[in-house]
């Protein structure tokens, strides 16, 4: 009997789910559930993801990893003659907020001087994004990745200073 019982209380509920408006699938995602708004556009539609040719002189690669969680950013800037961030590319392995982190990261420097592109911190990226105090590192890492990317630059300059001119 208590049988019989159970499979009305199941056809019933059945019946009330199937009856009950549901959300459409994409407001259901993970992404749009656990991340604002800001980072599932990055994370959606990440721009500048790509490579530089990294044995360019004018182009300066930053690889940074953070342990604990496994994430990995490599950021890549182009700069012109005059000092001025031309192109960006970035690939990261991790999180959603890592990867709105570089894909933002990659917009801002993109026409800023290398010195401008220094003043760029993490608290901004996280600002921008809206990340939550446990995805801070994520902003900590493009802020990094710049920083690296930026001294591997000026390391090539000041090799390529004490090279000879090529005529």
């Amino acid at each position: 009997m208590a049988a019989v019982g159970a499979g009305r209380l199941r056809r019933a509920a059945s019946a009330l789910l199937l009856r009950s408006p549901r959300l459409p699938a994409r407001e259901l995602s993970a992404p749009a559930r656990l991340y604002h708004k800001k980072v599932v556009d990055h994370y959606e539609n990440p721009r500048n993801v790509g490579s530089l040719d990294k044995t360019s002189k004018n182009v300066g690669t930053g690889l940074v990893g953070a342990p604990a969680c496994g994430d990995v950013m490599k950021l890549q800037i182009q700069v012109d003659e005059k000092g001025k961030i031309v192109d960006a590319r970035f690939k990261t392995f991790g999180c959603g907020s890592a990867i709105a982190s570089s894909s933002l990261a990659t917009e801002w420097v993109k026409g800023k001087t290398v010195e401008e592109a220094l003043t760029i911190k993490n608290t901004d990226i996280a600002k921008e994004l809206c990340l939550p105090p446990v995805k801070l590192h994520c902003s900590m890492l493009a802020e990094d990745a710049i920083k690296a990317a930026l001294a591997d630059y000026k390391l090539k300059q000041e090799s390529k200073k004490g090279e000879p001119e090529k005529q």
